[in-house]
């Protein structure tokens, strides 16, 4: 049995071809890690860190300190910097607006949380012959009600409404939350947009979260049964780990020298 993930089915429709270099050749990666994907990591390492300590009074200088000394012991000089304009001190800097603002708006943290990055599974049909893993940044337990929110931090930028009530990740998590927690009464889909400070709610129905599944089984269906992965360019590309694999870029730079 495969487990699938959000992020590879994402990859899938993303581009193929990088699906193809990445889950089934496994080939090496050009780079290991974008600085966009680290100040990411560090964001939430720092937020991760003050939830799992709610005994705790933290000011903002705690935070601050802790993101800096993940910053200052985890950075490396060869990660991917694509934007030409930008140096790795432009996301430091970024990372410390999200952290102060995060703070100014959700501190003291008291809030019911009872895990971070809880790892979650999900079946998908009743063989239990398809599962999904997840992570989720943060859960929430509110018992007085019995709702449950699942909170996820986004370092891009913000999303519309419609998008977020179309979303897949944080709608495949909830299912796995009803899965795991039975007389769960509702379950929000919280998501914060660090760059913007912005903060979005949805929800779904039981009958939406039904044919999620059914969307998700067709689309893993789709990919076991596709043998020919082609490419499909987009302004991704810029970002992807595997480009000097890639038969689109290689064509194009021989074609340089033609």
């Amino acid at each position: 049995m495969t487990i699938y993930s959000h992020s590879r089915l994402s990859t899938f429709e993303q581009c193929p071809k990088k699906y193809d270099f990445k889950y089934i050749k496994r080939i090496q990666k050009d780079f290991d890690n974008s600085i966009e994907a680290f100040l990411g990591t560090a964001v939430h390492d720092t937020l991760e860190w003050v939830y799992k300590h709610p005994e705790r009074d933290f000011d903002l200088d705690d935070l601050i300190k802790y993101f800096v000394e993940y910053w200052n012991r985890d950075y490396k000089q060869d990660m991917k910097i694509v934007k030409e304009d930008v140096t790795s001190e432009t996301y430091f800097n970024k990372g410390i607006k999200f952290i102060i603002n995060y703070f100014l708006k959700h501190s003291p943290f008291k809030d019911d949380t009872i895990e971070t990055e809880k790892k979650i599974f999900i079946t998908l049909d009743g063989n239990r012959e398809y599962q999904m893993m997840g992570y989720i940044d943060r859960l929430v337990h509110h018992k007085d009600t019995n709702i449950y929110e699942i909170h996820d931090y986004k370092t891009g930028a913000a999303k519309s409404q419609r998008d977020l009530d179309n979303d897949r990740q944080l709608a495949l998590y909830s299912l796995g939350v009803r899965e795991a927690f039975k007389d769960a009464k509702e379950v929000k889909l919280i998501w914060h947009f660090l760059d913007s400070n912005r903060q979005f709610t949805s929800t779904r129905t039981l009958e939406q979260l039904q044919q999620l599944k059914k969307d998700i089984l067709e689309l893993i269906k789709k990919i076991e049964a596709t043998t020919e992965f082609p490419t499909k360019k987009s302004i991704l590309c810029n970002w992807c780990e595997y480009k000097s694999n890639c038969p689109e870029f290689t064509k194009q730079s021989l074609g340089e020298f033609l």
